[in-house]
C-alpha cells in the first residue's frame, strides 16, 4: 500500500491475458464449449444476419439514414475494394466473397466496444485464422479456376524470364511466401491488433474504476485521465475495427488478382 501518495495499490488489478479464455458455462468438455467469446461471435454474427435481412426485405428506393449506411458499405466493398484491384469483370465476380469476409471481420471486431460484449470475437486465434484459411482456400479455388490447377501453379511457383537453374532456389521460396506465409500474416496481422486493442481499452476502464472508486484524496483527479483515454481508445478502436476489416478484404482481393492472371 502506497499510503503517501494517498493511493491503495491493492485496488488496482491490470487485465491479464486470461481475460481472453473465460471460463466455458455450457456443453463443457464437447466440440461444442461455450463461453463469452462464443457469445459474443453468435451475437455479431445474427446482428449482421438481421441487418442484411431488414436491408433486403425493406429496402426503399428513397433511402433511409440505416439503408444508406448499409448501401454506402456495399458500394465501398464494390467499388473501392473488388474492382479497384480486380477490374470491373473480375471485381463483379468475386465481390460477394470479398464483402462477407469484410462485413464479417467489421462485425467480430465491433464487439470489443459494444457494452455487455467488451471482447472482439477476432481478439482469440480461431476466428482469425479460420478468416485466413478461408481467404487462402479462396485465392487457391479462384486461380484454379481462372487459370487452371497447372497453370495457377506454374504461374505463383516459377516467374518468368528466370534461368532455369534458379528456379531450384527460387520455387521454395515462392511456395513458402505465397502459400504459407501469405495467410500466417493474415492471421497475426488481425489477431495483434484486436488484442492490443482491447488491452489498451481494458486498462484505461480499469484505471478509471480505481481512481474512482479506489484512490484516495486528490489521486481521485486521474480518474478524468482514464476517462477521457477510454474514450478517445474506444472511438479510436472504432477505427481500427473498420481498417482491419478493409485491410484484411483488400489483401484478399490483392491475392485473388494474383491468382487469376498468369505472370
Amino acid at each position: 500500500m502506497l499510503a503517501s501518495s494517498g493511493v491503495v495499490a491493492a485496488g488496482f488489478h491490470a487485465p491479464s491475458i486470461d481475460e481472453l479464455y473465460p471460463d466455458p458455462y455450457a456443453f463443457i468438455g464437447t466440440p461444442f464449449e461455450m463461453n463469452a467469446v462464443t457469445t459474443n461471435r453468435l451475437v455479431m454474427l445474427v446482428a449482421f444476419v438481421v441487418c442484411a435481412l431488414l436491408y433486403v426485405t425493406r429496402a426503399k428506393v428513397v433511402p433511409g439514414r440505416a439503408q444508406t449506411v448499409f448501401e454506402s458499405a456495399l458500394l465501398f466493398c464494390r467499388e473501392s475494394i473488388a474492382e479497384q484491384i480486380l477490374g470491373r469483370t473480375m471485381g463483379r465476380k468475386y465481390e460477394k466473397h470479398i464483402m462477407s469476409i469484410f462485413f464479417l471481420v467489421l462485425f467480430m471486431n465491433l464487439a470489443g466496444i459494444i457494452p455487455g460484449l467488451n471482447l472482439a470475437g477476432t481478439a482469440l486465434p480461431g476466428m482469425p485464422l479460420l478468416l485466413a484459411v478461408f481467404s487462402w482456400l479462396l485465392f487457391i479455388w479462384a486461380g484454379i479456376r481462372e487459370q487452371g490447377g497447372l497453370k495457377f501453379l506454374k504461374s505463383q511457383l516459377f516467374p518468368p524470364n528466370v534461368p532455369w537453374v534458379l528456379y531450384i532456389l527460387l520455387t521454395p521460396i515462392e511456395f513458402v511466401s505465397t502459400f504459407i506465409v501469405r495467410p500466417f500474416t493474415l492471421f497475426v496481422r488481425l489477431l495483434a491488433n484486436m488484442v492490443s486493442g482491447h488491452f489498451l481499452l481494458t486498462l484505461t476502464l480499469v484505471g478509471t474504476n480505481f481512481f474512482v472508486f479506489s484512490a484516495l484524496g486528490a489521486m481521485k483527479g486521474f480518474g478524468l485521465l482514464t476517462l477521457a483515454a477510454a474514450l478517445a481508445f474506444t472511438l479510436f478502436e472504432m477505427l481500427v475495427a473498420f481498417l482491419q476489416a478493409y485491410i484484411f478484404a483488400i489483401l484478399t482481393a490483392v491475392y485473388i488478382n494474383l491468382s487469376v492472371h498468369a505472370h
